[in-house]
């Protein structure tokens, strides 16, 4: 049953970056996360070319997503407990190393188990910009109604970042050199990463909470124990399935075609899709339940990413790519918007970094499995990946849904915090 009560004035975009404080993590975070979704794409197009096969370049991609994946909720964990700062330096340090290795054994030659090493500590250490900057928005805006306007407002800078990094990693190794894409992005992780670091004044103050063992009155526990995260892991699997197939099958597909360059402006213009919904979704005053807009918004990307497939027009494959864009955006926010009034705030961090870390686990069982059909059949059925992971999402989506119900602490916060604000529980 929905419980709503009417706001008169709707929170915009304007009024979320008037929130003091917020611009002095907002831009060191862009730049922090901007080579996030550049390791991926800069590792496949490395790899791919010291060994010619894109199953090799994949199975690399995958294991530094399925590290990413097992480590970053730990790092979620040990930011929500001694700070984002104790985390983020010592991870940059180890980040830019460890892609620093990778690149000179795959230029070397060094077989492939020792990339596979080497992948393993770069995964592991990818620092979690993107949840941390969502852990200071929640600690600054718990209980207002400009929090979905939050996750809107990640959602399309996460996307944006989506836009730039891999055009700008495809352009370098592609231009450049094939190594220059991992170069820029280690370069970046160290310099964005430390200067995020220091903008240590924003950061949620858990640490001094965490040696009481609560905050604000509600007991430490995992994030993982709530029910509704782990369907959310699950959806958020899918997703990057959607995003690991679509990367390596783009790139095989422009290889096919003969114009590897065109595999950046197709993967630009599927970003460009997600970025564009995650604007609109940020300003739209939403009079459904977020259940239910996750799952209408699942069941469109379900639909547009089992078309990909049978598309073999390089403008089909742009159109199609930037409908599965627009289909993204709902999803993420939605689910971003759910996850946080399923928690306690003494799990936030790590809430997020389950997240971010099935998004990349998602990816990179994408990336391996995709670029084996591809490397075996040809780039069209790689998109199958997508569709697979995107209808075992829906349908876990539409048995557990129960799940995603707002624990009472929420719902009383929310009607609670002197805003006229809708409050949707369905």
């Amino acid at each position: 049953m929905a419980s709503t009560v009417i706001t008169d004035k709707r929170p915009g975009y304007g009024q979320l970056l008037r929130t003091p404080g917020a611009l002095s993590f907002l831009l060191p975070g862009f730049a922090a996360r901007q080579p996030f979704a550049m390791l991926t794409i800069g590792i496949v197009l490395l790899v791919q070319h010291t060994t010619g096969s894109f199953g090799s370049a994949g199975a690399v991609a995958a294991v530094t997503g399925v590290s990413m994946a097992l480590f970053a909720p730990q790092s979620g964990k040990l930011a929500d407990r001694f700070g984002q700062r104790a985390v983020l330096i010592p991870g940059v340090l180890v980040h830019t190393a460890a892609v620093s290795l990778l690149v000179v054994l795959a230029l070397s030659g060094a077989p492939l188990w020792a990339l596979f090493l080497a992948a393993v500590p770069a995964g592991a250490s990818v620092p979690q910009v993107g949840p941390m900057v969502r852990a200071r928005w929640a600690a600054k805006l718990d209980g207002t109604p400009l929090m979905p306007t939050a996750a809107a407002f990640e959602s399309v800078t996460d996307e944006f970042t989506f836009v730039v990094g891999p055009v700008l990693a495809t352009a370098l190794c592609t231009g450049v050199h094939p190594a220059a894409g991992l170069i820029a992005e280690a370069a970046l992780t160290l310099v964005g990463g430390l200067f995020f670091a220091a903008r240590s004044a924003t950061q949620p103050a858990y640490g001094i909470a965490a040696a009481a063992g609560h905050l604000g009155g509600e007991p430490r526990r995992s994030a993982l124990s709530v029910p509704g995260v782990r369907v959310l892991i699950v959806a958020f699997l899918g997703i990057g399935s959607v995003f690991g197939g679509m990367q390596v099958s783009l790139t095989a597909f422009s290889e096919e075609i003969g114009n590897p360059g065109a595999n950046g402006l197709l993967y630009g213009i599927f970003a460009a899709g997600n970025m564009l919904a995650g604007i609109a979704m940020g300003a739209v005053a939403w009079k459904t339940g977020p259940r239910r807009r996750l799952i209408m918004g699942y069941a469109g990307l379900t639909v547009a990413a089992s078309l990909l497939w049978t598309t073999h027009s390089v403008l089909l494959l742009a159109a199609l790519g930037l409908v599965v864009g627009l289909c993204i955006a709902p999803a993420l926010i939605t689910g971003y918007t759910i996850v946080e009034t399923l928690i306690p705030a003494t799990a936030r961090t790590e809430a997020f970094t389950w997240l971010t870390g099935a998004v990349a686990l998602g990816q990179a069982a994408a990336v391996t499995v995709a670029g084996r059909l591809a490397d075996a059949h040809g780039a069209s059925t790689g998109f199958l990946v997508p569709m697979a992971g995107t209808a075992l999402a829906l349908a876990t989506l539409l048995a557990l849904r129960s799940r995603l119900r707002p624990r009472e602490a929420s719902r009383v916060a929310a009607r609670g915090i002197g805003h006229r604000v809708p409050v949707t529980v369905d």
